[in-house]
């Protein structure tokens, strides 16, 4: 066929091919415009799941007569006007092509009204063709109304899921936005009826309203609150600590600028800020919302904007993993109880340097066992059977109590301000162990040992030129290699830690992480294991028989070690019972 200009109907389903791919889609866009008229108040209603209605109420700054055709023309907008103002975008929408490429694919009516207009106008789309704008009855804003989604191309209307799983994207969109912007009211119907009523929070109101209703009670009773500002960036919201953690990854909600977005780097540090207090297999829950400059990312990456593009990759991953990383190594029995929604994180380098008053931390599993015996007969003050601090004694109780008994061999009986505490022994002391090793790594640095012969790695030729680029990097990570060939790269340096490791594969992964994300943690995240692996084997084991004094020990050990809420393999340490729970147990009371 000769080369020939497509209808303009046609161009517009095809934009619509990118834009709506569903009624969550048109529920998104639609709901953009409205937070960018600055609306206060917005309400969706739809009938069979979005199949048959989505309609879009909101109280904004409305559309002008004059405006309303424009309005339905593609690459119309009243956001940007220049390439400077593009990359500098604060608005949700700003392609204009949310309102052609739906009207293509739809029924629409758009009725809106300005703040100083007598009276409401209105504007009939059928087919992608708009009639004339006519007066209309209405209030301040805008309301536009999508009929028979898809009913002109009946191929997209067969991939259209059934009415219950469209509406639960819908209703998932809505809860995002809500979680967005606290400071307006959204509410959601479907087929006559309410399921949905987010009443907005002033800036004195409390944002604990807005998650228990998206999210539920045991997030919020969980919740760790997060408020860190570096330089431009600006980290706040909640993470949930790790002990309540999910099955799917359904508890997820990030935004870049209030903007909701997906992002294989945000999802990079926020794994690896989790990876030693996460149990295998599951994910963790937040609300985190970065700030930062509107130049610095780009948001024009993803036809329907859930992507971005950061200009500074590699800062942004270490402000949210190190941001992360600080606040979750605060969740100890000695930290704060989350859910009150305040919490500060930790400044870095408080863990090197508590240890460092404590004296060297030895790395040798031997010697390590020895120390920690050491430290028990001192606690137990060189006799076994001395007597024992209780709560009877000082009217100041530590977090996990003091010490009753052991049941067992295995678990540790406590008791403190609340009730009973159970302690697994061996997961709290293989803990306590690990942050040590960790520490004294870090004093340290990482020991590096020369191969007796030299490892040939073959690699391709992307990544042996990242081998040179990245040789300082290489070096500050404990290995040495240099490049041999065009596809050739030999290693001579090691860690001490890792010489028994798959040096090849290993290497191969470190420069692909450096190729995608800047930096690699997979060296880190290696000896971690190996750490780990040792903690293990110097923790105290089950059915070994502690006294009171070393029953005690464990426990204050516990309340000064980070993360201690958690073994470095994600199970918990420790539970409390609190005395509500007991005599709901006993039935006391009623």
């Amino acid at each position: 066929m000769p080369i020939r200009q497509l209808p303009e109907l046609l161009i517009n389903q095809i934009a619509a091919g990118e834009v709506v791919e569903r009624p969550s889609s048109v529920v998104k866009e639609l709901i953009e415009n409205s937070l960018d008229a600055g609306a206060r108040s917005i309400q969706v209603v739809l009938e069979k799941g979005g199949r048959r209605l989505i309609q879009v109420t909101d109280d904004g700054c409305g559309i002008a007569k004059d405006e309303l055709t424009l309005a339905l023309e593609r690459h119309a907008t009243s956001k940007i006007a220049s390439l400077d103002e593009l990359e500098k975008v604060a608005s949700m929408g700003f392609r204009g092509e949310a309102l052609p490429s739906v009207a293509s694919v739809s029924r629409m009516v758009v009725s809106s009204r300005t703040t100083d207009g007598p009276h409401a106008w209105q504007l009939k789309v059928d087919n992608g063709k708009p009639g004339d704008v006519t007066p209309a009855s209405g209030a301040g804003g805008t309301r536009v109304e999508v009929r028979d989604l898809f009913y002109n191309v009946p191929a997209r209307r067969k991939f259209l899921r059934t009415e219950r799983t469209e509406f639960s994207h819908v209703d998932e969109m809505v809860k995002r936005f809500s979680l967005a912007r606290a400071d307006v009211a959204f509410q959601l119907q479907h087929n006559n009826r309410t399921v949905r009523q987010f009443p907005a929070i002033d800036e004195d109101g409390d944002m604990r309203v807005r998650l228990e209703a998206v999210l539920g009670a045991e997030f919020v009773e969980h919740a760790l609150a997060i408020d860190e500002q570096r330089g431009v960036f600006g980290l706040r919201g909640w993470v949930a600590e790790p002990r309540y953690n999910r099955a799917q990854a359904d508890r997820q909600y990030f935004f870049v600028n209030g903007r909701v977005i997906r992002d294989r780097l945000v999802a990079h540090a926020i794994r690896q800020a989790f990876r030693d207090v996460l149990f295998h297999g599951r994910h963790p829950a937040f609300v985190l919302y970065l700030e930062m400059p509107p130049a610095g990312v780009d948001v024009n990456v993803h036809p329907q904007k859930h992507e971005v593009r950061f200009r500074d990759s590699r800062s942004v991953h270490d402000f949210i993993f190190s941001t992360l990383n600080h606040s979750l190594a605060g969740v100890g029995a000695g930290a704060p109880r989350p859910g009150s929604m305040v919490s500060e994180p930790r400044p870095p380098g408080r863990a090197i340097d508590r240890a460092a008053s404590q004296g060297s931390v030895p790395l040798n599993v031997a010697e390590q066992i020895q120390s920690y015996t050491q430290l028990v007969s001192s606690a137990a003050g060189g006799a076994a059977g001395t007597a024992v601090k209780t709560p009877a004694d000082d009217g100041e109780v530590p977090p996990l109590g003091y010490a009753l008994a052991q049941l067992h061999g295995v678990y540790i009986l406590a008791q403190n301000q609340h009730g009973l505490v159970l302690v697994d022994m061996h997961a709290a002391h293989e803990r306590i162990t690990y942050e040590r090793f960790k520490t004294g790594l870090q004093q340290d640095g990482i020991r590096s040992q020369n191969l007796l012969v030299p490892v040939t790695v073959h690699v391709s030729e992307r990544e042996a030129d990242m081998v040179e680029k990245h040789a300082e990097d290489l070096e500050i990570l404990g290995i040495t290699c240099d490049r041999a060939g065009p596809q050739t790269v030999r290693v001579r340096k090691v860690p001490t830690l890792l010489q028994q490791a798959d040096m090849a594969g290993l290497l191969q992964d470190v420069l692909s992480e450096l190729a995608s994300d800047g930096k690699s943690l997979k060296l880190e995240t290696e000896m971690d294991e190996v750490l780990a692996s040792m903690a293990c084997h110097g923790s105290v084991r089950a059915n070994r028989s502690l006294n009171l004094a070393e029953m005690n020990a464990l426990l204050r050990d516990m309340e000064r070690t980070e993360r201690a809420a958690q073994c470095n393999h994600g199970r918990p340490t420790w539970v409390q019972l609190d005395m509500q729970n007991l005599d709901r147990l006993f039935l006391r009371g009623r």
